[in-house]
């Protein structure tokens, strides 16, 4: 069990980030564990050709046979919405001297050795560290910039905008509890089952606030492995079955008549909350195009915005729900499009 104690100004500093690479990190775990996450299996599937023609065998040997991932990989955010390219720098930065410790804790508690392509490279841990930058950032550049990190953003962005309106409705209470079933807040304390530990782990968070990170690939909430980490906790997101896209209707014929077929279209996917880019790449339309029609729909009170970072977020309304009579129903993503699911 690891306790995090939050004083009053802990709690007002706790804040929630969307952190590119922790999810090209952990999406690793998707090439070394197939299965484990199997919503995610169709999206990644189609991107198999391109990472085998990367540094793969060094790519796979990041993540350990109980699926750890080392904590200098996945840096903990400095802000709500921060680029990739700041984050792969904070990687770059490591101390070279320090790149065997990290690695060891993450492979050698239980066991493991540190595989062949690791262990060779600390000869040269400068070398190795820039090698291992190097071929992250590759992996992010054809990988899952393109297409995938579009539609996986939106989904994230939509989970902190759910999360702000949970917290502003009913407390810090409420929102710990509905991260995830491994948290649990209690008397200034928020406690996280982590069965991995050797006993229990108090850490004050003393002013350095708490750091919440949806992501794809955790099972259920998991810390960083070194308790001399600043606090930052990573937690299954929400939306999970919802961006699979089944069973989406046909909009009626009297809203397509109404606003017309383009803008009845974005209703009838405005279910969850998406961006504008997400919703041009999924109708294969430009995002001119898009917020044309949702400004459209945002003045009439069909849809409701709101902004992450530098995104805006837009969902169907309770009007746009009537309208539509499509409640809770999804809309299905366009022929041969990838799809983002989280498991």
């Amino acid at each position: 069990m690891h306790r995090y104690t939050l004083h009053l100004a802990d709690l007002a500093s706790t804040w929630f980030a969307v952190s590119p690479i922790h999810e090209a990190v952990l999406s690793l775990r998707m090439w070394t564990h197939p299965g484990v996450y199997h919503l995610q299996s169709r999206a990644f599937e189609q991107l198999r050709p391109a990472f085998e023609r990367l540094d793969s065998r060094l790519l796979l040997s990041l993540v350990a046979q109980n699926r750890w991932v080392p904590d200098f990989l996945t840096p903990r955010p400095v802000s709500p919405a921060p680029e990739f390219r700041s984050e792969i720098a904070a990687v770059r930065a490591l101390p070279p001297e320090q790149l065997r410790p990290e690695l060891e804790l993450a492979f050698l508690p239980h066991g493991q050795p540190l595989p062949a392509a690791l262990d060779a490279g600390l000869a040269d841990p400068e070398r190795l560290l820039a090698r291992i930058a190097d071929a992250l950032e590759e992996y992010w550049e054809v990988c899952l910039a393109p297409a995938w990190w579009p539609q996986a953003r939106a989904v994230l962005e939509a989970d902190l905008v759910y999360r702000a309106r949970l917290l502003a409705q009913h407390g810090a209470a409420a929102l710990f509890a509905d991260l995830d079933h491994r948290l649990r807040w209690e008397n200034g304390v928020l406690s996280i089952n982590r069965n991995w530990t050797d006993g229990d782990v108090e850490t004050p968070v003393d002013g350095r606030g708490l750091v919440l990170c949806p992501t794809f690939f955790v099972r259920g909430a998991i810390t960083m492995i070194s308790n001399e980490r600043a606090p930052q906790i990573s937690y299954p997101a929400r939306g999970q079955a919802g961006t699979a896209g089944r069973g989406a209707p046909v909009p009626p014929q009297a809203v397509e008549a109404l606003v017309g077929a383009p803008k009845a279209r974005l209703l009838a996917m405005l279910v969850e909350p998406a961006s504008t880019t997400d919703l041009a790449y999924r109708l294969g339309v430009t995002p001119g195009a898009i917020s044309q029609h949702l400004s459209v729909l945002a003045a009439t009170g069909l849809v409701t915005r709101a902004r992450h970072g530098r995104s805006v977020l837009y969902r169907r309304s309770p009007l746009g729900d009537e309208l539509t009579g499509a409640h809770g129903q999804r809309a299905a993503p366009p022929p041969n499009s990838p799809v983002v699911q989280t498991c």
